[in-house]
């Protein structure tokens, strides 16, 4: 069985994932629990079910290594780095190398960012599952989840929750 590759990341209302400079800080519930819905998205539980994450150098760079901390993570950068523990550093052709990762056993693959990196695998098509939150907030400007690509691609809607304002989706590829 193939393992998949899971697009698990939050964007503004209308489209991006970070602002202008980088930051993320806006990234949040509205506050309101009217429209919760009872089955909420478990972070923890997708956790469990993937033992990789790949990530571009700004968004390793920026993140908490904390909760991912047992897993594989991949950093896609230009620089010449050696491997430190559990910190893969990869140069060159990202998508060709997840593609051998998900013919070896493991668990699934956590695509967690930034937008060029998630775009060579959207352009790829590989990417099969996507869990997409949606900030109630619109930046206006700052660096956007999707550019402008060569296909469309399809989705069926799986699952979704509400907490806080914060609608979290999860898609897959139609056949």
């Amino acid at each position: 069985m193939t393992r998949k590759i899971i697009m698990n990341l939050a964007m503004s209302l209308d489209g991006y994932i970070a602002d202008d400079n980088g930051g993320f800080d806006w990234i949040g519930g509205d506050g309101h629990s009217e429209l919760d819905t009872s089955d909420q998205f478990s972070f923890s539980d997708f956790l469990e079910q993937v033992d990789t994450v790949v990530m571009g150098r700004k968004s390793f760079e920026d993140s908490t290594l904390d909760m991912v901390a047992q897993h594989k993570i991949l950093v896609v950068t230009s620089l010449d780095k050696e491997d430190e523990g559990n910190v893969q550093f990869v140069q060159g052709d990202i998508v060709s190398h997840v593609q051998a990762l998900q013919q070896e056993e493991g668990k699934d693959i956590w695509l967690f960012g930034g937008s060029q990196l998630t775009n060579a695998f959207l352009k790829a098509g590989i990417v099969d599952e996507f869990i997409i939150g949606i900030v109630p907030m619109i930046l206006g400007t700052g660096i956007r989840l999707f550019e402008e690509n060569d296909r469309m691609i399809p989705l069926q809607l799986e699952e979704y929750s509400v907490n806080e304002g914060l609608p979290i989706l999860r898609y897959t590829k139609r056949a």
